[in-house]
């Protein structure tokens, strides 16, 4: 019986994820497998399984095996990062095609959508996913995919997945939810109706904000799924050996990150609604929340994100990114360390983002810590 067979819990999975033992050497830990090209039989055969890293690699296929396993499917693709994992779905459709997406989703799918697969022949519309009416309404018996992501990016609206992908298989359409920010530690789509499910692995899953990554999680190894494993390992957006043995070296400590995260964004964002010169806290943990409930109900925490709205204008906002001591000033998110950003000011034309938002990702650091820095930094 394997490790995987043997285990029930969510915890001893990540654990063990991508782990051998080796069987050259015995190594608890795999090495990086950093060769380009295989050894053949005499005869042409492969009697290891593989020909060349861009399609296949024993450190990417046994990060694909662990993610699968993390999140429910059957197969799981890799990419060298997360907007690439969103491409190969994209690609894996036709022009004409009718694709409906968050109306508030991350800004640089919308980018793709609007500036390369709209010009492709991508038909794209952007709705309310969080109001199940006009979803319904959006999706037509043209529609052949539907994208959710929940919470969202950087807004942290919640959607009812369960709900939205019954609405989008009644109409024959695929169902894919960005499971980014909740992981599977937190929220698991594929058991809530989704068909596909991505990634960045680059954020939580990575957790060090030292590699760049991203995964396409299938609940079918066909349909779609053979699409985009077509498109990984024809197109060649794969993740370096290096690149896949960080991410699962990352996955091993999630559990443990993931509960931090939430507990510190908990306490922050609690202390958030109470001080002065803050307008409004977006984070699905609060009571008030407009989508608390639904996230209480497909989430078994809240996360790590959350945003807030300063009182005043862009200015006042980006004064207090300028402040901060222990929070980092930069983009992405997902690691062991804070970090603040003005959203609207890296999110380009299409930006819907409130100018006064900014967005937390809450690290590991001690709570009282981060509380203290952001009541030292807004005015």
């Amino acid at each position: 019986m394997s490790k995987e067979q043997g285990a029930r819990h969510f915890e001893t999975l990540a654990a063990h994820a991508a782990l051998g033992p080796d069987a050259s050497f015995g190594a608890a830990v795999p090495p990086i497998v950093l060769s380009t090209t295989f050894e053949h039989a005499p005869d042409g055969s492969l009697p290891h399984g593989y020909i060349y890293t861009r399609t296949g690699n024993p450190n990417r296929n046994a990060l694909e095996a662990a993610l699968a396993t993390l999140e429910g499917g059957a197969a799981c693709a890799t990419f060298g990062s997360g907007q690439a994992a969103v491409m190969s779905v994209f690609q894996a459709l036709a022009p004409g095609d009718h694709v409906v997406a968050p109306l508030d989703v991350y800004h640089g799918v919308h980018t793709l959508l609007k500036d390369i697969f709209e010009r492709w022949g991508l038909v794209v519309s952007f709705v309310d996913l969080t109001d199940l009416k006009a979803a319904d309404a959006a999706i037509t018996s043209k529609t052949k995919l539907v994208w959710a992501e929940s919470p969202s990016n950087p807004l942290l609206r919640i959607t009812d997945l369960k709900a939205l992908g019954e609405l989008a298989h009644r109409k024959k359409a695929i169902f894919a939810v960005d499971n980014t920010w909740a992981t599977p530690a937190l929220q698991r789509p594929l058991s809530l109706g989704a068909d596909l499910v991505m990634h960045s692995t680059t954020k939580y899953l990575g957790g060090h904000s030292d590699v760049l990554g991203g995964a396409i999680v299938a609940r079918e190894a066909d349909g779609i799924f053979a699409r985009i494993r077509t498109v990984q390992q024809v197109g060649g957006a794969v993740p370096s050996p290096f690149d896949c043995w960080l991410v699962a070296r990352g996955i091993r400590s999630l559990p443990s990150r993931m509960r931090t995260h939430c507990e510190n964004a908990t306490r922050v964002a609690e202390f958030l609604t109470t001080r002065k010169g803050v307008k409004a806290v977006h984070f699905p943990g609060l009571p008030g929340h407009p989508g608390h409930a639904v996230a209480k109900q497909q989430m078994s925490g809240f996360g790590g994100m959350l945003s807030i709205e300063i009182d005043g204008d862009a200015a006042r906002a980006q004064r207090v990114t300028a402040r901060v001591k222990v929070f980092l000033q930069a983009t992405s998110l997902g690691g062991t360390e804070s970090l603040i950003e003005h959203r609207r000011s890296v999110e380009g034309p299409y930006s819907t983002t409130p100018e006064t938002l900014l967005r937390l990702s809450i690290g590991l650091e001690h709570p009282d810590d981060l509380i203290a820095d952001l009541d030292q930094a807004i005015e």
